[in-house]
């Protein structure tokens, strides 16, 4: 979204999908508390366009004269063994890096002692001199102990009792006169987004504590320190905890995670739904038409599909999933050229279809039915069980939120089976 090249391809979605989330998160920062630290928490099933609306929050905090750092955890962290430190040090190497590359040094003498102790048992020189870059140093250590998970456990052993000092030390030697040399530049502030986090693996940790409740609730409070405006993706399974509200009071400081739906294609009645699939058949059309005014793409489908019910198939069964959608017109695309005919997408969607089915346990079934009966999930059980598997979505209109099974998954014959009475997509 920075580059204006690229924003062509955009298609805003947010009069489906339940408000202007992105807008919210915005305005918390450069209307309701620009000068004192906000941490705002967002989520969503992963592929349906958080990033692309991550990077649409920074596009806009820039042009208010923030300087804002984006970064992708995933690029440190391996996500199926995550701690506190981990996420600090890559907090501190990404925000460094940033500022460095603006021209903007700094005087980390805490991280300097502390890379004097620790580069013994990780057996990698970490130099850091006067002139030597922060990033730089950090950098050296997540790359050590990424790929190596007994050097990861021995840098934890060793930075968790120090947890406190690098959170002061990321505030004070970094965060606080990087806020002053900004403003000096006409910068309003520092916002940080990390991104990724919502990858975070659930398996059990600390006293069978999944990882995510252990990051995001029990160390919660502290990664709510940072003194800067910071957005934390979150996992989606964190909103059907028991411990929901914990999360919010202790990470989002009593303010609810905002949530990014799926692109709805028909209402929770059942009923087609023309304003969710239109912005869809834009978001495919404005890939083979980036400089067409929306409405006149619309006369060039049959140079893309071999009609429009073609196109019209492909929105459906991707149930409003960003990714999904895009992956299913990369399968078309590697097997013919355009225009995309009907028999090529069928069995690019029987593939889709009889690989999803293939997961599916006797027991999720009857969970699926329950999920079309009531539109609703209930506890991170089902949720680990049926939306993490991508087997349900979530969608929000003016009565809330509602769930509705995977497309592909409700014209398996054995859904079918088990729901003669409804109708399907």
């Amino acid at each position: 979204m920075g580059n204006p090249e690229d924003r062509q391809y955009y298609i805003n979605f947010s009069t489906v999908r339940g408000g202007r989330i992105i807008e919210a998160l915005g305005r918390t920062i450069t209307c309701l508390s620009p000068d004192e630290p906000t941490c705002q928490l967002f989520t969503g099933h992963i592929g349906c366009g958080k990033s692309t609306e991550l990077f649409r929050l920074k596009a806009h905090l820039e042009e208010q004269q923030f300087h804002v750092v984006y970064f992708e955890s995933s690029q440190d962290l391996d996500m199926a063994d995550v701690d506190i430190s981990d996420i600090l040090l890559s907090i501190a190497r990404s925000v460094s890096e940033s500022l460095e590359a603006t021209g903007i040094t700094l005087k980390p003498r805490y991280f300097a002692k502390l890379f004097n102790d620790i580069k013994d048992f990780l057996q990698t020189p970490i130099e850091l001199g006067v002139e030597a870059e922060l990033s730089v140093g950090i950098a050296k250590i997540t790359a050590r102990t990424k790929d190596s998970p007994q050097v990861r456990e021995q840098l934890r052993q060793h930075l968790e009792p120090r947890t406190q000092g690098i959170l002061n030390a990321i505030n004070t030697e970094i965060i606080e006169p990087a806020i002053e040399k900004l403003k000096g530049r006409g910068k309003k502030g520092l916002v940080v987004i990390i991104d990724n986090l919502d990858r975070v693996d659930p398996r059990p940790v600390h006293a069978g504590r999944s990882q995510p409740e252990y990051l995001f609730i029990d160390r919660g409070s502290q990664l709510r320190r940072l003194k800067c405006h910071v957005v934390y993706t979150i996992p989606l399974a964190l909103m059907f905890s028991n411990e929901y509200e914990a999360l919010k009071n202790r990470l989002g400081g009593g303010v609810a995670p905002k949530v990014l739906p799926m692109v709805p294609i028909q209402s929770r009645e059942g009923r087609d739904f023309p304003k969710g699939m239109a912005l869809l058949r834009q978001l495919v059309l404005a890939r083979a038409f980036p400089h067409i005014d929306p409405q006149a793409r619309l006369e060039l489908i049959e140079e893309v599909f071999d009609s429009t019910e073609t196109l019209d198939r492909l929105c459906r069964i991707s149930g409003g999933h960003i990714r999904n959608l895009l992956g299913l017109l990369y399968n078309c695309l590697q097997q013919e050229d355009p225009p995309i005919s009907r028999s090529c997408l069928e069995s690019v969607i029987k593939g889709y279809r009889d690989d999803l089915a293939l997961a599916v346990e006797d027991v999720e079934w009857d969970l699926l039915l329950q999920v079309v009966q009531q539109q609703s999930v209930r506890g991170e059980k089902e949720y680990q069980t049926l939306l993490r598997s991508m087997f349900v979505y979530e969608y929000r209109d003016d009565l809330g939120r509602w769930f509705g099974v995977n497309p592909a998954l409700a014209e398996t014959s054995r859904f079918k089976s088990l729901t003669p009475v409804v109708q399907m997509v």
